[in-house]
């Protein structure tokens, strides 16, 4: 339980720091991740570092509870397969990524869901 109320601590107001930046502003995280899915290196780089913080929650916090912790998990895993994702096809990833920036309601959904998740975390490791 101490593994989880620690990662809820971390990934929350991490969470919510990125869900609140997003959706105050929307034009500079659109430029971020275009000029990011230009790049096969950054995407690369990207998925390394996806791949090593999901392997970390995996390797540490692998529970799969009917509970608020499970959030944690499927987090962590998550992020292990989309860094892998973005290390073994980093074209693909390209292609794709850029055809879904082209959808208008996509930053703020991506905003509003990381706030969220946040703030169930930020809940669980500090209050509840």
């Amino acid at each position: 339980m101490q593994t989880s109320i620690f990662l809820a601590r971390l990934l929350g107001p991490l969470l919510v720091a990125v869900g609140v930046s997003v959706l105050i502003n929307p034009g500079m995280f659109r430029t971020i991740t275009t000029e990011i899915v230009r790049s096969a290196t950054l995407v690369y780089l990207f998925g390394l570092l996806d791949f090593a913080a999901g392997l970390a929650v995996v390797l540490t916090h692998n529970v799969w509870l009917l509970s608020w912790r499970v959030l944690i998990t499927l987090l962590g895993w998550l992020m292990l397969i989309r860094g892998a994702i973005r290390m073994l096809a980093p074209e693909m990833v390209m292609r794709y990524a850029a055809k879904v920036m082209r959808n208008k309601q996509v930053v703020p959904i991506a905003g509003g869901v990381g706030l969220i998740l946040g703030l169930v975390l930020c809940y669980f490791g500090y209050v509840a």
